[in-house]
């Protein structure tokens, strides 16, 4: 389980909230994040990357992990890559790495 230290590589403060690097890996056994990697939170989603699935799923697994209605993630970068920005409003880097921090692989 990553750090809160670990996980403010991949956080990014901007106007009205945050922008988090992630690498996804979907069709995973289990949801959570496995990790930091190259300045990027590594997450293992179940959906599948079919049809905007695994983004629509993405946003509303950062949305719960961070206790925030699902409106405030979207995917701004790499909408078909697995390398993705996803931006965060409403809440700032300290919260999110905190909150981060405790979600379980």
């Amino acid at each position: 389980m990553p750090t809160p230290e670990e996980i403010a590589s991949a956080v990014t403060p901007c106007q009205g909230g945050v922008k988090i690097s992630c690498r996804v890996q979907p069709r995973a056994s289990r949801n959570g994040i496995s990790g930091v990697m190259e300045a990027a939170l590594r997450i293992v989603i179940q959906a599948p990357p079919v049809d905007g699935k695994a983004n629509a799923f993405l946003c509303e697994r950062l949305a719960d992990w961070l206790d925030l209605p699902k409106s405030a993630c979207s995917v701004v970068s790499g909408q078909t890559s697995r390398t993705k920005i996803v931006a965060v409003t409403g809440t700032d880097k300290e919260t999110d790495c905190t909150r981060l921090a405790l979600v379980k692989k």
